[in-house]
């Protein structure tokens, strides 16, 4: 199965990702047939409504919703494979939390801070909330294990919310930041995607170019230093790629938790454990992941929105206990 799934995966993953691009952005308080869909892509008429609802309101969502799967999925992958941690996770090990939280205190010192400067602060947020949390899941006499990570990131996570709540209290911002901790797509414009578009574009080509290397890392400490590899560096670049991903996914969606979770595990499942074949993959099972999560949002009580985060947790949370059951049971 390993053999055939990963080019199966390489022709047909795109396809289906396509139609499920072509049917979200269809779809919505006004049905527009996947024709007119076509037409507005290659013969845009600013002078149609249909045109216009695409161009402006739907396509950037749309397209939003694939560049933030990737990468949150490949984000999660690459953290897996580094800590070799099977419950790693930007959402679960506070990435999102911290990201979430220096934004709160952009919105509360800096309201007018223009997004390109968000956007550096949640890369910053990010480092600070994976710091913290490696930070005290080390301080263990007995080391750093999968599920102290866990636990140290759940208490980080509930302590930098805590805070972004008071902030959102004190400075009554609560309506602000309602979204990004619901986490949605449905503010999702151009300008913002093409902030983040090159910061993910390189972070993706430098995963690829790692993959090897995370392969060989994944295995452990002792057999890639035994290969001649240079763990530090290798570890310092995945955390930088990382920070980055996530990062940029959390300054235009909000704290969307579980997808780097969930994807990772079934990509492995589907073409093994090497992440030459890992990364593409979970980039592609990732965004087709939030393109259907966001459709299924729009769909559940039209004409009102159910928070995709909601959605997700939905899946990845029996997912994540799953997942700790089977950790604690091979301790």
């Amino acid at each position: 199965m390993k053999k055939w799934s990963f080019p199966t995966l390489l022709i047909v993953g795109p396809f289906l990702l396509l139609f499920a691009i072509g049917v979200s952005i269809s779809y919505g308080a006004t049905n527009i047939d996947l024709k007119t869909v076509w037409d507005s892509v290659f013969h845009y008429n600013a002078q149609l409504v249909p045109h216009k609802i695409i161009w402006e309101l739907r396509m950037p969502r749309v397209l939003g919703s694939v560049i933030i799967g990737a990468c949150f999925s490949v984000s999660g992958a690459l953290m897996q494979g580094v800590t070799r941690n099977p419950l790693a996770d930007s959402g679960i090990l506070g990435i999102n939390a911290g990201a979430a939280f220096v934004l709160a205190l952009c919105y509360a010192f800096f309201p007018a801070l223009p997004f390109f400067y968000l956007m550096i602060c949640s890369f910053i947020g990010a480092g600070v909330g994976a710091g913290i949390v490696y930070g005290m899941s080390s301080l263990s006499p007995n080391g750093m294990s999968p599920v102290r990570l866990v636990l140290a990131g759940a208490a980080v996570s509930a302590l930098l919310t805590a805070l972004s709540q008071g902030l959102a209290i004190y400075f009554q911002i609560g309506q602000d930041l309602a979204f990004w901790y619901a986490g949605g797509t449905s503010g999702i414009h151009w300008f913002e995607l093409m902030m983040i578009l090159p910061w993910v574009i390189c972070a993706f080509l430098a995963a690829l170019f790692l993959s090897p290397s995370i392969t060989i890392l994944s295995l452990g400490d002792n057999i890639a230093s035994g290969l001649g590899m240079h763990t530090g560096i290798i570890k310092t670049a995945s955390i930088v790629i990382v920070l980055i991903l996530a990062g940029a996914a959390v300054s235009v969606v909000g704290a969307i938790g579980f997808v780097g979770l969930i994807i990772p595990h079934l990509t492995r499942y589907l073409v093994g454990t090497d992440y030459r074949r890992i990364i593409p993959c979970t980039a592609i099972l990732g965004s087709l992941l939030l393109v259907l999560a966001d459709l299924g949002a729009r769909s559940i009580n039209p004409p009102y929105e159910t928070p995709i985060g909601v959605l997700i947790a939905l899946i990845g949370i029996p997912f994540f206990l799953y997942l700790a059951g089977s950790e604690r049971s091979d301790h």
